[in-house]
């Protein structure tokens, strides 16, 4: 709690609550709340906090700041500002007052969802952030909506419009019609010439007919390429569909066009599937959402959520928004953003407050996802991260960005086709000359050059990557699993090396007690509550688990009162029980037999019976952690801690085995005992132990020399240097970190490791599927090209064309029917 003369001095500023906010401050102390820690958020601002409730300071937030860097009318204007920005003005001024005195309910900001917080709460320190500036969201319209971020469903409003505009009025389907009036226009000038004494004319504007129809999208295509210095497909397809015309063949031309085009709308309502499957994605987050503001419950646009506010989310309806569960219990479907099959439980938050100035800290089971689905209970939620900003919302993005990234096969191909087209020009033209070799008219020269050249286009080599590639994402993303892209996706599918990081990834990242040994003669009872009472002292990570599990083994059971506790770093703790003496720690904490008198760290006492020690010797070569026990002069026992391997790791490591990832390791911080052991239980070749972060990295690199492609997993936080420079970087658990989303090149949205099978064994798939498309395309473009040579002419060599490049998309939609467990 802060004091009154903390509140004193020449760097301390004391600002009426009234001033910075108009209104009474009793009615909006969420406000008072959100001012407090946006200034805190400040470097030159040391803290800010409300001053100690007494007669002098009622009302009042204290400000501590940096008096070389900061003037008291600079820090004055900046909580003013803080005051105005965070939309929680009262009476008549601001937007909010106006809007009361219209006689229309003013909504609440972010914070106003927030209860009054409890004494002293408001008196904690924030962290100090960056420079002086203004936190606080400025609410450009209607309960904060900014109207430079309408959020990803205006996102998608703005797509859908500038896609039909490119279309006109059919929309997405413009293509398709287009080639369909090509193919009746072909048709009926084609029937026009064979069953009826129509005049040639008529037939001839049925194909001019089909020429426009036809080649509408596919000038337009090759204008744009050709600007960019690239000629492509459609180019080489409008060259020979000229060509046809030129000499007189204007049912052949007509054809081709119309099949082109008819293939490549076909395609393009493939690939928009996968495309689809990604977008329905950022489908999941409902429009509106119900905001609560004390008993009263609105319904607003996600796009207006603020983080601070509280929704109500009704059973078996979608959550809104980003944040943790404040008030209810129940269960919530994930499997949109995780990928989990089952219902994870959720409750409630223990302080919102600190929840909200940090929402990394909530714990998963209190953390629930825009666009996940409620169960039966209501929950109350209050929201971390606005419309756009949340979790769905990146992965939609980062998965359609995938697709722009090109993967070795993709360049491979895009180098390929450089060299290639031009050889195809090359050739067409010096087939124009064959007249000069063989005894043969132009005209026919030059049909069997726009032949060669319709036969060697290269429209299936240019699409059977990418299609793979979308699918396979779009399959992907659809189980809780982000690839970002196709170069990662294809490395993944060659990887002959994994290595583990251990804490969180093989293992929970939760020690648990595992093993008790009483002493001879001692009760477990005994042994146990004197632990607890000490350990409950203490806030070491593994006397926290130490206190949670004696907890629940002792239940109801009388536990004693221990005090004065002290700490001997690295080695143990003493404290006092009923006046007398506690040593828990290490056995090397306790004087060892045969030792005249203890080590300075050691505790005075007898020493550590042989029996208790040969047990902690070998639990510690099973991977535990142990401590031991002493209360006065009496040994009670020992009992051991192991952060214990998840239930799935084993599994994993065999579905990898058996996907052909031929080396897997663990590297760990972790001594070198408790890593074997680790390794020994899960089924790993080798065990690293006692790494620094920089080892890890060397780790990796060792791994990268031996095998050549090594994927790393790990939490995408602390591991984001070993994920550097290994082949891939798979991050797990990446729903609730915007640090693993952005540093991994796959991220495991659930914070499990069963879905790494999954995806490795759709990229060693996907890696299949595009050596067959490669295969096929070259293939066909290998028959065709000598097969036009002698005389096959362009209608059957487009049809085979087209027919290719339809082929290889299908094949590449079959990954989105890839089994969850192949």
């Amino acid at each position: 709690m802060i004091s009154r003369d903390d509140c004193a001095g020449a760097d301390t500023l004391r600002l009426d609550i009234t001033d910075l906010i108009p209104g009474p401050p009793a009615a909006c102390e969420p406000c008072v709340e959100r001012v407090v820690i946006s200034l805190g958020r400040s470097k030159a601002i040391d803290s800010a906090h409300r001053a100690p409730r007494d007669a002098r300071a009622a009302g009042t937030v204290c400000v501590h700041f940096d008096a070389a860097a900061l003037g008291a009318e600079e820090v004055r204007q900046a909580a003013r500002t803080v005051g105005a920005r965070t939309g929680c003005a009262h009476g008549d001024r601001g937007p909010v007052g106006r809007r009361a005195a219209e006689g229309s309910p003013p909504p609440p900001t972010g914070a106003d969802a927030l209860t009054t917080p409890p004494p002293g709460v408001s008196d904690a320190e924030p962290p100090a952030g960056p420079a002086i500036e203004v936190r606080a969201e400025a609410p450009a319209g209607p309960h904060g909506q900014d109207p430079a971020h309408d959020g990803t469903r205006a996102h998608r409003r703005e797509h859908q419009h500038s896609h039909d505009h490119d279309h006109g009025p059919f929309g997405e389907r413009a293509e398709l019609v287009f080639a369909l009036l090509s193919g009746v226009a072909y048709l009926t000038g084609l029937l026009l010439g064979l069953a009826t004494d129509a005049p040639e004319p008529v037939s001839l504007v049925c194909y001019l007919a089909a020429y426009a129809f036809g080649g509408f999208f596919t000038v337009r295509e090759a204008v744009s390429t050709i600007r960019a210095g690239r000629f492509e497909v459609d180019f080489l397809m409008l060259v020979a569909a000229v060509g046809a015309g030129a000499i007189g063949r204007w049912a052949e031309g007509a054809v081709l066009l119309f099949l082109f085009s008819l293939g490549h709308a076909l395609e393009e309502y493939a690939m928009g599937r996968a495309r689809r499957s990604i977008e329905a994605l950022a489908d999941l987050t409902p429009a509106t959402a119900l905001l609560r503001s004390g008993e009263r419950v609105t319904e607003v646009p996600v796009e207006r959520l603020l983080p601070g506010d509280t929704v109500l989310v009704r059973p078996h309806t979608r959550v809104p928004a980003d944040g943790f569960v404040r008030d209810g219990e129940g269960t919530v479907d994930q499997a949109a953003v995780t990928g989990e099959s089952l219902p994870a439980d959720k409750v409630p938050v223990a302080d919102p407050l600190a929840a909200l100035r940090d929402p990394a800290t909530v714990a998963p089971d209190s953390r629930v996802f825009a666009g996940t689905v409620n169960g039966a209970g209501a929950l109350e939620v209050t929201v971390t991260s606005r419309a756009e900003d949340n979790t769905l919302a990146r992965v939609v993005a980062m998965v359609r960005d995938a697709e722009n990234r090109q993967s070795p096969t993709q360049a491979f191909t895009a180098r390929f086709q450089r060299i290639f087209v031009p050889a195809v020009i090359g050739t067409v033209l010096a087939l124009l000359g064959a007249g000069l070799v063989v005894d043969e008219p132009f005209t026919a020269s030059l049909y069997r050059a726009m032949a060669v050249l319709v036969a060697a286009s290269p429209c299936a080599l240019a699409i059977a990557t990418p299609a793979a590639v979308l699918s396979a994402v779009a399959r992907a993303a659809r189980s809780g699993v982000l690839i970002k892209g196709g170069a990662p996706l294809e490395e993944l599918g060659r990887l002959t090396a994994i290595a583990f990081d251990k804490t969180g990834t093989l293992t929970e990242g939760r020690p648990r007690l595992t093993d008790v040994a009483p002493a001879r003669g001692v009760s477990e009872r005994e042994l146990l509550t004197t632990a607890l009472a000490v350990e409950r002292l203490s806030d070491h990570p593994l006397a926290r688990a130490v206190v949670r599990d004696l907890d629940a083994r002792l239940g109801d059971a009388p536990v004693p009162t221990a005090d004065s506790l002290r700490a001997v770093t690295g080695r143990g703790v003493l404290a006092r029980l009923g006046g007398v003496p506690v040593a828990i720690g290490s056995p090397a904490f306790f004087p060892a037999g045969g030792r005249a008198r203890p080590a300075p760290a050691e505790p005075a006492g007898p020493p550590l019976p042989a029996e208790l020690r040969a047990r902690a010797e070998e639990w510690e070569a099973a991977g535990r952690t142990t401590m031991v026990v002493r209360h006065g002069a009496r040994y009670l026992g020992v009992i051991g801690v192991m952060d214990t391997p998840r239930p799935e790791a084993a599994a994993v490591v065999a579905r990898l085995r058996g996907l052909g990832v031929r080396r897997a390791v663990m590297i760990s911080g972790d001594n070198q005992r408790v890593a074997d052991a680790v390794a020994a239980r899960v089924g790993l070749d080798d065990a690293w132990g006692d790494l620094l972060p920089a080892d890890k990295v060397a780790a990796v690199r060792r791994l990268r020399a031996d095998e050549h492609r090594t994927a790393m997993v790990g939490d995408g936080v602390n591991d984001a240097p070993a994920m550097a420079h290994a082949t891939v970087g798979i991050a797990m658990g990446a729903a609730g970190s915007a640090v693993a989303l952005e540093s991994a090149d796959i991220a495991l949205m659930s914070d499990g490791l069963d879905k790494l099978p999954l995806a490795t064994g759709l990229s060693r798939r996907t890696s299949a599927v595009i050596r067959q498309n490669l295969l096929l395309s070259l293939g066909i473009v290998a028959v065709l090209v000598p097969a036009t040579v002698l005389g096959l002419g362009i209608g059957p060599a487009v049809l085979v064309h087209e027919g290719s490049t339809l082929l290889v998309v299908a094949n590449a939609l079959r990954l989105l029917r890839y089994p969850e467990h192949a």
